[in-house]
């Protein structure tokens, strides 16, 4: 009769293990880099969350009902020429008509461009008069990139307004 007598295997401590330590090494990794996304989040915040949001916000169906209730149906265009070059001067123009197509004059027209990765790049304008129901703004863009442009306009209490996302390119 054979007898095999194997010696007993040893086993290896866990911390000693390459899958343990492979598992250890991942969740170290993951955790760093999530630490690293915290402080870059909160060091390069763009600050562009409104002071006063929840004051905004407690009215914002009573402003708006009263706003669609006021609503002169008008039609807003803008006419924003494409491509937009940073540094160079574009001609940005605001065309305001009525329901029959009769050109309207408000009393203040301002054009703003935001800038959605840094408020302080943010600037607004004045619009000229060029003609009943035609504003007019003679503007650059400073950087490259994505801009949200908000043409506003302003009748008694009322503001009226339409936007558009720009993508400004290298000179």
């Amino acid at each position: 009769m054979q007898t095999s007598s194997q010696p007993p295997s040893e086993s290896t401590p866990a911390f000693r293990s390459p899958w343990v330590l492979a598992w250890i090494g991942l969740i170290v990794t993951v955790l760093a880099v999530n630490l690293t996304f915290v402080f870059l989040a909160i060091r390069t915040n763009p600050g562009l969350v409104n002071a006063d949001y929840y004051e905004r916000g407690q009215d914002y169906e009573q402003t708006m009902v009263s706003r669609l209730a006021r609503d002169p149906g008008w039609l807003m265009r803008a006419d924003i020429p494409k491509p937009l070059t940073a540094g160079a001067e574009a001609s940005i123009r605001l065309v305001l008509v009525d329901k029959a197509g009769q050109p309207v004059d408000v009393d203040e027209a301002s054009f703003y461009a935001y800038r959605p990765s840094d408020v302080s790049r943010d600037f607004a304008l004045p619009m000229i008069r060029e003609a009943k129901g035609r504003y007019l703004v003679e503007t650059s863009f400073p950087l490259i990139g994505v801009w949200d442009i908000l043409i506003a306009a302003k009748t008694g209490e009322d503001e009226y307004s339409v936007g558009e996302r720009v993508n400004v390119a290298r000179p």
